[in-house]
């Protein structure tokens, strides 16, 4: 959700260390004098429809429209399709998205003091083999052009601003999130040893001169000692390699949590190993280790890709079932804004949608569906007057909490040029690991609002003990189904390989779930990769 922490630069410092559904519920809390009104905000997927979807509760269709293609989902997969179609110069196309906005997992929020993410919040420099997505970066400005060497110039306001990263760790906040000041000298030396073969993995090749770990995961190597690796969990990984240090450890499993919504126990030894692998370091010269990154997170990214489907998208509609009629798609939709369906015709569907909206609206696909998890979020923003307290390295953009459930926060405002604010916005992550997502789902639309607001502050206030006097305002959202998590077996599974396949040369999917890693980059080329399968696939026919 976080898409996926700076690990090159936590390295670096490390290394040198060693060296050297909107329901509002106000209350009031007594300060001593002080009287603070704190504002809870629940909200996520919208559950009523969803309710709809599967019990198929919707009226008949009264109106009929034709298109040629209709994308169903408006996060980045769909809207990245929405541009490649464009860029094919094909304008006769539709998107649908079930939501009252476009981006997905890419959204954003804002109060008066700043905007803030709702999902992933920052996109790490690219592999400078991912030709597709510096282009886009070029076009939207985020590349400013190339120096004499063939290195990218990023728009420094748009890298992240120092200082970047600061762990809470043995009662003081240290520079970057690797565990380290403090350790005994064995756990120095696992963290040394563990950076040396995330460094082998990440240039290791097969016969073929293929990377073991690639970004996107399509490009990346299937022999088989790379298949072995998605077949185990990173925490035997972790324990075959003779680790025992639960510095280290604990690092590893914040990393997986941050990535893919599951830790160090559930996740596959792929995708963990893939976290700290796939990503090259060479889009600079001196791998410069910063990242892009925006107040709102990667909502700026989605904001650029709207541009391509204005006047061609319908929010708050949900596409509830597809069939085939008469050599034409047919998707029913529901208008839940004038409580009324729609029947869209389209010579081929793209659905940009996860595979657990997918069952629902096709048959016989609740099967292939079940192999897919995915982890529930919170995420917490607040509205606090400090956050001074507990040592003197200063807030940073990234803050992780050691010892804590959650993934930390970041500084919402970290790069806005007006340094002094009168209230500081941070937003808390917390992903739902655990072996049976099912009954964690169930389980947490159980408790009472009051519950969320406590467990944020019980868990920040490891670092910042008056967190609840310092605070606001809190705005929580609820995402059931926040991310694809790559247990074992999924990656290189045959499941995954089931749900990419197109439907009659008619219906095709693109969605980071086909990746098995939810970040930016996969979702990106998702929606590129199934464009130009259809449009091929039409032109040999």
């Amino acid at each position: 959700m976080k898409n996926g922490e700076n690990y090159n630069n936590s390295r670096r410092n490390f290394f040198k260390i060693i060296a050297t559904s909107l329901l509002v519920i106000p209350f009031l809390d007594a300060c001593k004098e002080k009287v603070v009104t704190l504002l809870i905000r629940l909200s996520g997927t919208n559950h009523i429809l969803g309710h709809q979807l599967r019990v198929q509760d919707f009226p008949k269709p009264t109106q009929e429209i034709s298109v040629s293609y209709l994308i169903v989902g408006g996060g980045i997969s769909g809207l990245s399709a929405a541009r490649q179609l464009t860029k094919r110069r094909i304008t006769d196309f539709l998107m649908v998205e079930l939501e009252d906005h476009l981006g997905g997992n890419s959204s954003n929020g804002e109060n008066k003091y700043s905007k803030y993410p709702l999902g992933a919040h920052y996109l790490p420099l690219p592999n400078l083999e991912d030709k597709a997505l510096l282009e886009f970066l070029e076009e939207e400005k985020i590349i400013l052009g190339y120096d004499s060497k063939g290195f990218p110039k990023f728009d420094e306001t748009q890298l992240t601003i120092a200082p970047d990263e600061r762990l809470f760790y043995k009662n003081n906040w240290q520079e970057g999130v690797v565990p380290k000041a403090g350790n005994t000298t064995e756990e120095d030396q696992e963290l040394v040893r563990f950076f040396k073969l995330m460094d082998d993995f990440r240039t290791k090749k097969d016969e073929q001169g293929k990377y073991w770990f690639m970004i996107p995961l399509a490009e990346s190597s299937e022999n088989e000692d790379v298949k072995k690796l998605d077949s185990i969990t990173m925490k035997r990984w972790f324990e075959e390699n003779q680790f025992t240090s639960k510095p280290l450890f604990n690092y590893i499993d914040y990393c997986c949590k941050d990535d893919f919504g599951l830790g160090i126990h559930y996740v596959s030894a792929y995708a963990g190993i893939h976290y700290f692998a796939g990503r090259k370091q060479n889009a600079s010269a001196d791998k410069q280790d910063t990242v892009l990154t925006w107040p709102e997170g990667n909502s700026r990214l989605a904001h650029h890709l709207q541009k391509y489907v204005k006047g061609k998208s319908l929010k708050n509609h949900l596409v509830f079932q597809i069939e085939n009629s008469n050599n034409k798609t047919v998707a029913k939709v529901f208008d839940n804004t004038t409580k009324t369906t729609i029947a869209i015709k389209a010579d081929k569907i793209l659905l940009a949608t996860p595979q657990f909206v997918n069952q629902y609206l096709l048959e016989n696909r609740k099967n292939l569906a079940s192999n897919f998890h995915y982890t529930p979020w919170l995420l917490a923003t607040l509205v606090v007057s400090d956050l001074t307290d507990n040592g003197s390295f200063p807030l940073c953009w990234d803050n992780v909490i050691y010892g804590s459930k959650g993934l930390g926060y970041v500084y919402d405002q970290q790069q806005s040029l007006q340094q002094i604010q009168d209230k500081k916005v941070i937003t808390y992550y917390y992903s739902f690991s655990s072996a049976d997502l099912k009954k964690t789902r169930r389980e947490i639309y159980k408790k009472p609002k009051e519950y969320w607001k406590q467990m944020v502050f019980d868990d920040l206030k490891i670092a910042h003990p008056n967190i609840k006097l310092l605070t606001e305002s809190i705005e929580i959202h609820l995402l059931g189904h926040g991310m694809i998590s790559p247990v074992p077996d999924f990656i290189y599974g045959q499941a995954k390989k089931e749900a990419s396949k197109s439907i009659d040369d008619t219906i095709y999917f693109a969605h980071s779930d086909l990746s098995g890693i939810s970040i930016f980059e996969e979702a990106f080329h998702q929606g590129i990769n199934a464009v130009n399968t259809m449009l091929d696939a039409t032109t040999l026919d």
